[in-house]
C-alpha cells in the first residue's frame, strides 16, 4: 500500500461504493459487492496502520453509501409518472388505460430539435417535457414529446399543451444497439407522447436559455453551420449546440471529442485568461473576476456532470491557492467526485462523467511522472515536447477502457491529433469566448459590423481545424474497432494498465503485462471466431455473419433506417466495413450511397443488381451465400463452420419444405442430413409450421417475432 494515505484511500473506496451502487446490478450481486467492499476496505485500512475498530467503523460506511446510490441512483419511474397510465405487461398499472387520444400539459426542459425523416417522419421534432397534467388530471414526471408536423421550434421553459397519444418507447433490438427506451431512461423518462397539435400556454422569461440560443444562432449565422457550430460548441458544449453528425463523428474518429464537450479544458483556458487579465488587481478583485468566469461558464454550458466537476475543482483549487495553501490535486478530485455522487448518484452512469473523471485522474496521477520519464528518454532536441505529449497520452490511456466499453472502438492517431490540434484549440477557444461575450454584451446594431470585421481570421482558424480533423480521419485505420468485450476482460484490462499508470504499483508491472496479453488474446479469439448475429425490429431484420475478423450482412429492407441500423450493428461487433451486403428488399430507396459506404460489394435488387440465380454465389474468404436449388427465395449462408438455411418469407419456407419430400417419406432430420447449424425464419410461423420444424430439424431454430429482439451464436476460432 505504498504511496497511499488513509484519507485518499477512504475517499477512493467511498467513490467506488457510490459508482457501483448506481449500476443496474441484480440485488444478489449488489449484496456480494457490498460484502467484498467491506472486507477489502477493512483489510486495506488496517494495512495502512489504522486501528481495527476505526477501520471497521469506516468500512461499515461503505455498504451505506452503496445502498444510498442504489436507492437514489437507480432509474425507476415514480408513482405519478405518465408511463403508469399505459396498460402493459410488467410491473406498471394495468387498471389505468388511456383513451386513444389524450392531451398533455407541461413545461419544456429543452428546445425542440428537428429529426431526420428516417427517425420519425419528415418535418418532425422532439423535446423533453416535465409533465403537469394528462387529460386534466395531475401528473408528475417526464415524457418525450414528438410532434409531426412541427409547426414551430419550441423553446425551453415554455408551457405547452399537446394533443396526441401516449406510448411506451421502443426498446433497442440488441444490447449493443440501444433504442429510444434506453436513451430516455438516462434522462429520467419512460414514455413518449406522439402529438399532432400543440398549443403554447405560456412563454416565461428564460434569460439563460435565451443567451445560449442567441450565442449559438449568431455564431452560426456569422461563420456557417460547421465553423460557427464549432465555435459555439467550444464554449457551450455539444449538448447545447446542434452540430452536423458527420462533424461530430470526425472529431470522435480523430480522438478530439473532448474539444466539443464542455469540460475542464475549456474552463482552464477561460480561468487562465481571467486570472491573467486580473493578475495585477488586489486578491478580492481577482477572486471576483475568477468567480464570474466560473459562474458564467456553468450557466452557459449547463449543469452537465463534466462541467460541474470542472467548476467545483477549479473553484476549490483557486480558493486554496489564493489563501496561501497548497492543494493536493488527487484529493480535490476524489472529494469533488464523492460530493457530486452523494448529491446525484445517477451521474455515475453518465458517459460524460466517467470520461471526464478518468481523464482528470490521468492528468493528476500519471501526467507528471510520464512527463519526467519522457524528458529523460527523449533526445535533447525533442525534450520540449514532453509536456505536450504527456498530458494527452495520460488522458488517452486512462479513458481507453471506457472507450472500448461504450463505443467498441478507439482512435488510433489520438495522440498525434491532440499534438497537432492543441495550438489551434487553445486559440480558437479563447477567440470563441471573446465572441460570446461580444454577442451577449453589445447591441445588435453595433455587434454586426464589429463581428464582420474581427471574425474573418477566427473563421479561417475554425475551417483549418475542421480540415485537419477530416484529414486525420482519412489516414489508414484511423479508428480501431475492437468490439465490445466481456466485463471480465475490461476489468482485466484495467488491472493490467494500473501498474503502468500509478507509480506506487510499479512492482506489479510484470503481472500487468500478463494481464494485458491475456485480455488482448481473449478478445482476438472472440473477434476471429465464427459467428452469426440475428437482429429484428418490427418488420426489419438483419443477419450479420462473421469469420476470422471479416463480416457480411443480409438485410430484409433497403431503406435509410435499415442501413443506419446495419452500420450500428457492424460497428458494434468491431467491423468498420463489410465484405459484402445483400439487401432482399425490391422496393427502391434513396439509401444507395449509405449501403455502398457500408460494404465493398452490395447486392441489392432495388439498385439495379439482379438477385442471385441458382448456381451463383456471393463469396468472400470463409463467408458465402447461395440460392437453394428448387427452393424459391431460399438461401444457404456459410460462415466458417456455421451453415444456416435462410427462409425470409413463408413462400420460401413452403418451397423449401416441398423440396425435402418429407410428407410421405421418413428421413433423418434435415439439419443432421445436410450438416446445417440451424434454420432462420423471417416470419412468424403458425403452430402447425412450428410443429413441423421441431419434428424435422435437429439444429437451432430462430423465429423472428413481431417485437424487437436478437439472437447470436459464436464458434471458437480454434
Amino acid at each position: 500500500m505504498r504511496g497511499f494515505s488513509s484519507p485518499l484511500l477512504v475517499a477512493g473506496l467511498a467513490l467506488t461504493a457510490l459508482v457501483l451502487g448506481a449500476q443496474p446490478f441484480p440485488s444478489q450481486a449488489m449484496v456480494v459487492v457490498a460484502v467484498l467492499l467491506l472486507i477489502t476496505a477493512r483489510f486495506c485500512l488496517i494495512r495502512l496502520g489504522m486501528t481495527q475498530s476505526r477501520a471497521t467503523a469506516l468500512a461499515l460506511m461503505l455498504p451505506l453509501l452503496l445502498a444510498w446510490a442504489c436507492w437514489w441512483g437507480q432509474p425507476r419511474p415514480g408513482p405519478l409518472e405518465p408511463v403508469r397510465l399505459l396498460a402493459s405487461a410488467g410491473s406498471f398499472d394495468r387498471s389505468s388505460r388511456l383513451p386513444l387520444r389524450s392531451s398533455l400539459e407541461g413545461r419544456l426542459l429543452s428546445d425542440s430539435r428537428l429529426l431526420g425523416a428516417s427517425e420519425f417522419g419528415a418535418d418532425s421534432c422532439r423535446a423533453l417535457l416535465a409533465v403537469n397534467r394528462i387529460n386534466g388530471l395531475p401528473r408528475h414526471g417526464r415524457s418525450e414529446v414528438q410532434l409531426r408536423p412541427c409547426p414551430q421550434l419550441l423553446q425551453q421553459g415554455w408551457r405547452i399543451r399537446v394533443h396526441g397519444q401516449l406510448r411506451a418507447p421502443a426498446l433497442g433490438p440488441h444490447s449493443l444497439l440501444p433504442g429510444p427506451a434506453e436513451r430516455l431512461q438516462q434522462q429520467g423518462s419512460w414514455s413518449q407522447f406522439w402529438g399532432d397539435q400543440v398549443e403554447v400556454l405560456q412563454r416565461p422569461w428564460t434569460p439563460i436559455a435565451d443567451a445560449r440560443r442567441q450565442v449559438a444562432m449568431r455564431l452560426q449565422q456569422l461563420a456557417g453551420p460547421r465553423s460557427g457550430g464549432l465555435l459555439a460548441a467550444l464554449v457551450l458544449g455539444r449538448a447545447q449546440v446542434d452540430l452536423p453528425l458527420d462533424l461530430v463523428k470526425a472529431f470522435r474518429v480523430a480522438g478530439l471529442s473532448h474539444a466539443l464537450a464542455a469540460s475542464g479544458f475549456h474552463l482552464s483556458v477561460l480561468l487562465g485568461a481571467s486570472l491573467g487579465i486580473a493578475r495585477l488587481l488586489p486578491r478580492s478583485f481577482r477572486l471576483t473576476f475568477a468567480a464570474t468566469a466560473l459562474i458564467s461558464f456553468l450557466m452557459l454550458a449547463g449543469p452537465q456532470p463534466s462541467v460541474v466537476r470542472a467548476v467545483l475543482m477549479g473553484g476549490t483549487v483557486l480558493l486554496i491557492n489564493e489563501g496561501g495553501g497548497r492543494s493536493r490535486p488527487l484529493g480535490v478530485l476524489l472529494a469533488t467526485l464523492v460530493l457530486m455522487l452523494l448529491v446525484n448518484p445517477a451521474w455515475a452512469r453518465s458517459i460524460g462523467f466517467q470520461l471526464s473523471a478518468a481523464a482528470t485522474a490521468g492528468l493528476v496521477v500519471t501526467a507528471g511522472p510520464l512527463e519526467q520519464a519522457l524528458s529523460n528518454r527523449l533526445p535533447t532536441w525533442l525534450r520540449g515536447l514532453a509536456p505536450a505529449l504527456a498530458v494527452p497520452l495520460a488522458a488517452i490511456v486512462w479513458t481507453l477502457p471506457l472507450q472500448i466499453v461504450h463505443f467498441g472502438s478507439t482512435p488510433v492517431y489520438a495522440l498525434l491529433a491532440n499534438l497537432l490540434a492543441a495550438p489551434l484549440l487553445a486559440l480558437l477557444t479563447l477567440s470563441a469566448m471573446a465572441l460570446v461575450w461580444l454577442c451577449l454584451l453589445l447591441p445588435a446594431g453595433l455587434l454586426t459590423p464589429l463581428l464582420n470585421w474581427i471574425s474573418w481570421p477566427i473563421q479561417q482558424l475554425a475551417g483549418l481545424l475542421i480540415a485537419l480533423v477530416r484529414w486525420i480521419c482519412t489516414w489508414p485505420m484511423a479508428q480501431l474497432f475492437t468490439g465490445h468485450p466481456q466485463p471480465w476482460l475490461v476489468l482485466l484490462l484495467v488491472l493490467g494498465l494500473l501498474p503502468w499508470l500509478v507509480t506506487g504499483l510499479r512492482h506489479w508491472r510484470h503481472w500487468g503485462v500478463v494481464a494485458l496479453l491475456v485480455c488482448s488474446l481473449s478478445q482476438a479469439v472472440v473477434q476471429m471466431g465464427d459467428g452469426l448475429v440475428v437482429v429484428h425490429q418490427r418488420s426489419r431484420q438483419w443477419l450479420l455473419a462473421r469469420h476470422r475478423g471479416r463480416a457480411v450482412l443480409i438485410s430484409t429492407h433497403g431503406d435509410g433506417r435499415s442501413c443506419w441500423q446495419a452500420r450500428r450493428l457492424s460497428e458494434a461487433f468491431g467491423h468498420a466495413r463489410l465484405d459484402w451486403a445483400m439487401v432482399l428488399d425490391p422496393v427502391a430507396s434513396e439509401a444507395a450511397s449509405c449501403w455502398r459506404n457500408l460494404a465493398h460489394t452490395v447486392l441489392a435488387e432495388h439498385q439495379g443488381v439482379m438477385p442471385l440465380q441458382v448456381g451463383q454465389r456471393l463469396v468472400s474468404p470463409g463467408l458465402e451465400v447461395r440460392p437453394i436449388a428448387a427452393a424459391e427465395q431460399s438461401l444457404q449462408l456459410r460462415a466458417g463452420r456455421l451453415r444456416w438455411h435462410l427462409l425470409p418469407t413463408r413462400q420460401a419456407y413452403w418451397s423449401w419444405r416441398d423440396r425435402q419430400g418429407l410428407d410421405d417419406v421418413e428421413r433423418q432430420p434435415l439439419v443432421k442430413s445436410e450438416g446445417l447449424t440451424g434454420v432462420w425464419l423471417g416470419f412468424v410461423p403458425t403452430s402447425l409450421e412450428r410443429r413441423w420444424l421441431v419434428e424435422h430439424t435437429a439444429g437451432r431454430l430462430w423465429v423472428s417475432g413481431r417485437a424487437s429482439g436478437s439472437f447470436s451464436m459464436v464458434a471458437s476460432a480454434f
